[in-house]
């Protein structure tokens, strides 16, 4: 019953307009008066500890990166040096599009930052093209969604932190699967258009890609210094988000010199609007996720899933199509907080590393933010392409449905996630 209580009044409290962060606290009084312990303090004291975390601290600092990143003229320059090397190739501005999102993914760990800056840039180029405007959304949707998949990623520092799981395991963990998702759309975009007609751009001269790819090579340095930082053990990720962010102003204000010192207070302003949500989402779900554990949901969760608790990759796989429904309604902040503390005592009793189930979540809610009603990147795309949203879910489908059987593939095959993570650990 204590589960009925949870789902129907956050459910309910959904259904009626309400912010989501104001929802979970309205879930977590519900159950506590359904469990006859209601106490106001309660709900503060787990607010405040759900947002009084030392990682945390990296989710301001990645986004002020991101602003920087994209003021400083670190994602156009990505973009440039991109066209350089594979724009001339037929589809070539798609392929562009994939490079680019892989690249800035290492960068900045935001979808929606990234799919902005992307659509923005090569939407209007693909369009005088003569590319299928869908279809070129629905790739940069899916492009964008790479972000939170390879480091550094604010949904895996979330994950980390709600589960009590190493964050910089798990960021070295979704290397590869976020490269596998970039090169399963390429493969998609292929096939899709090869019945197109479209203009092919020029081909450019070795000294010209050099030349992009020099003046672009501050940004390519930043995810070595990261990775490489944190598997060296020379810091932590939130020292690597300090640093990305210093890194990234830097470039922006002595190396590029298009950051002037007047647009400091906006950018700060920006990142810093950004991370309260995140962190007020946070915050609010200290309270659910309390009253989860004290109500013992994840318990009765065991119960229901007890006949694939013998195995762990159906397990595995039960839970995946579980986290693709809830991903449809839900968005993948919320979906993180409010699952995580669920899934991951069952993930313990069933014996699943909580760091290869971790990568594979991520991906699972980032195919959500392209997956309607809700497809939080599908909104921006629209907004900046000017499309309806219709045009731009007939254009992802073949390009999700990639990124899902990526997913699914590394349910079956849990060597492609860890052998690296063990080659680069150990």
């Amino acid at each position: 019953m204590t589960v009925f209580v949870f789902i129907a009044s956050l459910l309910a409290l959904m259904a009626l307009g309400m912010p989501i962060a104001f929802a979970l606290i309205g879930c977590g009084l519900a159950m506590m008066y359904y469990m006859g312990m209601t106490d106001p303090q309660i709900v503060i004291q787990n607010m405040w500890d759900g947002a009084n975390s030392f990682p945390l601290l990296a989710v301001p600092f990645f986004m002020l990166a991101g602003e920087f990143m994209n003021a400083g003229g670190m994602t156009r320059r990505i973009i440039t040096m991109s066209m350089a090397w594979v724009g001339h190739i037929r589809g070539g501005l798609g392929y562009v599009a994939v490079v680019a999102a892989i690249v800035m993914a290492s960068l900045s760990g935001s979808a929606v930052a990234d799919t902005a800056a992307l659509a923005a840039v090569l939407i209007p180029l693909m369009r005088n093209a003569g590319y299928d405007v869908n279809r070129s959304c629905g790739l940069i949707s899916c492009g964008g969604i790479i972000a939170p998949v390879i480091p550094p990623s604010i949904a895996l520092i979330l994950y980390g932190v709600t589960g009590g799981v190493s964050i910089t395991k798990l960021f070295i963990a979704g290397i590869v699967p976020g490269v596998l998702m970039g090169l399963s759309i390429m493969l998609a975009w292929r096939w899709c258009i090869k019945h197109d007609e479209m203009r092919i751009e020029a081909k450019r001269s070795q000294a010209e890609r050099w030349q992009e790819t020099r003046s672009a090579s501050w940004a390519l340095v930043l995810p070595v210094v990261i990775i490489g930082g944190l598997k060296t053990g020379m810091f932590t990720p939130t020292e690597a988000a300090v640093i990305a962010a210093a890194y990234s102003l830097f470039a922006g204000t002595v190396i590029y010199r298009e950051i002037k010192f007047k647009q400091l207070f906006g950018l700060c302003l920006r990142a810093a609007e950004t991370t309260a949500v995140i962190m007020f989402l946070v915050s609010a779900a200290g309270v659910s996720a309390w009253l989860i554990t004290a109500a013992d949901i994840p318990g009765q969760l065991a119960e229901m899933v007890a006949p694939f608790m013998g195995n762990k990759m159906l397990m595995t796989f039960v839970l995946m199509i579980l986290v693709l429904l809830v991903g449809t309604a839900l968005d993948m902040t919320p979906t993180i907080l409010i699952m995580t503390p669920v899934l991951m005592p069952v993930l313990k009793q069933a014996g699943i590393d909580p760091v290869y189930f971790g990568v594979l979540f991520i991906m699972n809610n980032a195919i959500g933010l392209v997956t309607p009603p809700v497809g939080t990147v599908l909104n921006v795309v629209c907004g900046v392409a000017r499309i309806p949203m219709s045009g731009a879910i007939k254009g992802v489908v073949p390009f999700m449905i990639a990124q899902t059987i990526v997913m699914f593939l590394l349910v079956l095959f849990p060597d492609i996630v860890m052998l690296p993570l063990h080659w680069m650990t150990r």
